[in-house]
């Protein structure tokens, strides 16, 4: 956590093709970070505006007890996957390794960043201090510039990805959601900026 916490950290004018950027999903228990567990995490490294994903990372943690049938039906993990799991006290600090001095990417970030904020609290008695890029408030963002309405369902991630032609995975897979939100981000990102000049100050929605 201490390297974590003293790594530097890119400036809003770094050009986003220079910036060290890491797509994140995570499957929970539920939609509550006070009282839900994470189950599955996974990054997937953009560089260079590019998927890197030979460094993609998946984990797996482990849960006691019955998961609510209710997010089994979403995710598909089951009791004896997530007994087999591993601890957040392991998992953690790989977790961190992989942020550590990069820009979070993530779609809805306020549901991970709330999960990830509570389990280093939980471990390290401190805040996860990063800064973000969320695809669903960047496209909310467009939405409102353009002055079009928004509908229900508009901003979810993989109606985003059909608008912009991207192929469909199988949704609520961590693995699968972290791609899919890194691959949303660079069309997103081309179409904003076609010369490939945008700098993350035009896409971050906010430092943490």
């Amino acid at each position: 956590m201490r390297e974590f916490l003293l790594a530097p950290l890119p400036t809003g004018k770094t050009p986003c093709r220079e910036a060290a950027i890491v797509a994140l999903d995570l499957e929970t228990t539920g939609l509550d970070a006070r009282h839900d567990r994470i189950l599955s995490i996974a990054t997937v490294p953009v560089r260079d505006m590019a998927v890197v994903l030979a460094e993609a990372w998946q984990a797996s943690l482990n849960i006691d007890g019955d998961l609510p049938e209710k997010t089994v039906v979403i995710h598909g993990i089951t009791d004896d996957q997530a007994a087999g799991g591993r601890s957040l006290a392991e998992i953690l600090p790989q977790l961190l390794q992989r942020l550590c001095g990069k820009v979070l990417l993530v779609h809805n970030a306020a549901l991970d960043r709330a999960f990830l904020d509570r389990a280093c609290r939980q471990l390290y008695n401190v805040p996860c201090l990063l800064p973000v890029i969320d695809t669903q408030a960047l496209a909310r963002r467009q939405h409102r510039r353009r002055d079009l309405p928004i509908k229900s369902g508009d901003l979810r991630l993989y109606s985003l990805r059909e608008r912009y032609g991207l192929p469909r995975y199988g949704a609520h897979r961590a693995l699968n959601d972290a791609l899919a939100t890194a691959e949303l981000f660079l069309a997103m990102a081309a179409e904003m900026s076609p010369t490939g000049n945008c700098r993350l100050r035009d896409v971050m929605t906010r430092w943490y």
